[in-house]
Parts: C-alpha cells; sequence; structure tokens
C-alpha cells in the first residue's frame, strides 16, 4: 500500500479529505504538502496495520486527536488523551475574550482556569498573557496530569489544582475566573457522537446548566471587586446563562460568538467601587452594539441591551 491506495481507502470509507491527510501525515510524520508529492511512496507493514486500525476507530468516532495524540490550540500543540476533551476551535473564543479583559487590567492579574482539562485554555492565556498569575483546577487526576504534562512540556508556568471548581483554591481571590464547564443535557440526542470523550467533561444535570449555575454562585467570593467571570456554553443557552447572571446581581453582562456566529460565551463582572453600575433589567429585550474599554464592537461582539 502506498500514500494515494492509503488515502484511497480512507475515501471509501467515507472519511472527509481533512482527516485522513491529518491522520496519514501524523503516522508517516510528514507534512500534508510531502503527501501530494509522494503518492506512491509505500507504507511498510507496521504504518499499514496502524492504518487501518486508526480508520476503524475514526470511523467509529473517535476524535482524530485521540488517534494522533495531539491538537493545535491558539497556537500550541498540546497532548491530548481519551482523559480530556478534545479543544475545539470554539474554545478558542473565550481565550480571545478573557486576553481582551486581562489587557485592560494592570501586569500580573490572577487568573484561574477551572475545569482545565488538558490544560488549553490556561496555557493559552498564560503563553500570550506571561505576567499573568495562572491557576487552574480539574476534578479528574488523569485530565490534571495530561495538563500538568502539557505545561511541562510548553515551559508555561501554571499553578495546577487538583479538586472540584473553587475547592482547591478556598480563601483566594482572582481578578478573573474563565471556566469551558460541561453544559450537555443528560440524554441529550448529540451524546452518542460524544461516547469517546469523557461524560464528565459533558455533561450537567437535566438542562445542562447545573455547573454553570453553582459557578454563577460561588464565583462572587473569590474574585476582586470589578472581577469578571467568563464562561463557555452551548450555542442555544446564551440567554438563559445571561438570565443567571442577572437574577444573581451580577453586573455588566455581555457575550461572545464563536466563528460560526453563534452566542457561545457569556460573561459578567462583580460590582466596582471605583465605578457607577447600571442595573441590568428584568428581561433580556436584544442586543445592541455599545463601546466600552474592555470589549471589541466587530461582528462577533454584541453587549446586552440596557
Amino acid at each position: 500500500m502506498n500514500v494515494a491506495e492509503a488515502l484511497a481507502r480512507a475515501r471509501a470509507l467515507g472519511l472527509p479529505r481533512s482527516d485522513a491527510n491529518v491522520l496519514l501525515s501524523a503516522l508517516l510524520d510528514r507534512s500534508r504538502t510531502w503527501l501530494l508529492t509522494h503518492d506512491d511512496a509505500p507504507l511498510d507493514a507496521g504504518q499499514q496495520a496502524c492504518w487501518q486500525d486508526w480508520l476503524t476507530r475514526r470511523v467509529d468516532g473517535v476524535p482524530v486527536a485521540y488517534l494522533t495524540g495531539q491538537h493545535e490550540f491558539h497556537g500550541l500543540l498540546l497532548h491530548v488523551t481519551p482523559d480530556v476533551l478534545d479543544p475545539r476551535p470554539d474554545t478558542e473564543t473565550l481565550v480571545d475574550w478573557a486576553l481582551e479583559v486581562l489587557a485592560g487590567l494592570p501586569p500580573g492579574a490572577a487568573v484561574v482556569d477551572l475545569g482545565t482539562g488538558s490544560g488549553a485554555v490556561a496555557l493559552a492565556i498564560r503563553h500570550r498573557q506571561a505576567e499573568a498569575q495562572v491557576s487552574a483546577v480539574d476534578l479528574s487526576p488523569t485530565a490534571l496530569a495530561v495538563a500538568q504534562a502539557n505545561g511541562e512540556r510548553l515551559g508555561l508556568p501554571v499553578r495546577w489544582r487538583l479538586g472540584a471548581w473553587f475547592a482547591p483554591v478556598a480563601g483566594e481571590r482572582f481578578d478573573l475566573v474563565v471556566s469551558n464547564p460541561p453544559y450537555i443535557a443528560e440524554g441529550d440526542m448529540h451524546l452518542p457522537a460524544l461516547r469517546h470523550e469523557p461524560t464528565l467533561a459533558l455533561t450537567s444535570g437535566a438542562d445542562g446548566l447545573d455547573a454553570i449555575r453553582q459557578l454563577i454562585t460561588d464565583a462572587p467570593a473569590h474574585l476582586h471587586p470589578g472581577g469578571w467571570l467568563l464562561l463557555e456554553h452551548g450555542h442555544d443557552q446564551g440567554p438563559a446563562v445571561a438570565a443567571l447572571l442577572q437574577d444573581a446581581g451580577w453586573c455588566g453582562i455581555d457575550q461572545r460568538a464563536d466563528l460560526a456566529g453563534h452566542w457561545r460565551c457569556t460573561g459578567a463582572h462583580r460590582p466596582s467601587p471605583e465605578r457607577i453600575e447600571y442595573p441590568i433589567p428584568a428581561a433580556v429585550p436584544g442586543f445592541a452594539e455599545q463601546a466600552h474599554p474592555l470589549r471589541h464592537t466587530g461582528p462577533a461582539h454584541k453587549k446586552l441591551q440596557a
């Protein structure tokens, strides 16, 4: 079997060309450009056996990152295992917003990433904001080990903590709390397609919002006045998350859209004694573009109408 035949076999099984190219590049440790110019290069017996195994598993829904053991996220190449979620491009929206907030804070701001998984969010923030004091928490010992190994390999110092949400950082306060928590409803019709990923990191109660409710409730005790809470959630959960923040008395409720234009992240901040805050209305009537020193006003940003 040569390169062309290997790719043809993937096509015959219905795999997208992009998946096949990524997998074969990883298997042969060659670039995708090399594959195009060496389609007659042979695969040895071991490579052929591995290729067949990877194709079978990919057809069964195993993420590409679990097969190759790596995934690029926000410019960082992360080691990924089935103990952690496969990092999604949508989550880069959360990182971009966190960096935007940090750009308006003094150097050395304290940040905590709750439910860090592979460490993707915490490491991306630390990579772009070298002076930030970044902590990261996860309930899973195996997930935290993956995150810590990624940090060591990338040379990015993060304070890793094992436990549930704020428990490992009890008594500490932060300028920014970020989280990509589990937010899929138990019994959701899409869960079978995600069966190879850790359920602990996917589901959160009947409506998928249990973890987000807890974070909204607990975060104020761990934030400095004016500190921010930024949350990723499902594409259709934005209004519900905004309402939860509003009901809990948070200020400046805001949102960000992902690359597909879906409302992907919602955040707010604690009242700051240095500025006057205006009340959030009892209902969320829609969105309108408004300028803010810590917010961009491009097409991926809309502020909740006050």
